[in-house]
């Protein structure tokens, strides 16, 4: 059961352990949020590199493509 504060003395007192509360969660949020923040660097570091690949790979088959098809042209 919750106690009611009988004075203000003791309502400043509640809410201020209330605002030390919601400051600690929102600390541990913040630390969440940087946490994530790198993964998705780290995630976006990659989809960078498999996209490079599939590049190189699609101008690759575009110049075989060219040299068969120039090569029937002769």
């Amino acid at each position: 059961m919750d106690m009611e504060p009988e004075s203000e003395r003791e309502h400043i007192i509640s809410l201020q352990g209330h605002i030390t509360g919601v400051k600690r969660d929102i600390d541990h949020l913040k630390e969440d949020v940087k946490h994530v923040h790198q993964d998705l660097d780290k995630l976006g570091g990659k989809i960078d590199k498999i996209y490079w690949v599939v590049l190189s790979t699609v101008g690759a088959v575009v110049l075989i493509f060219l040299e068969v098809l120039f090569g029937m042209v002769k």
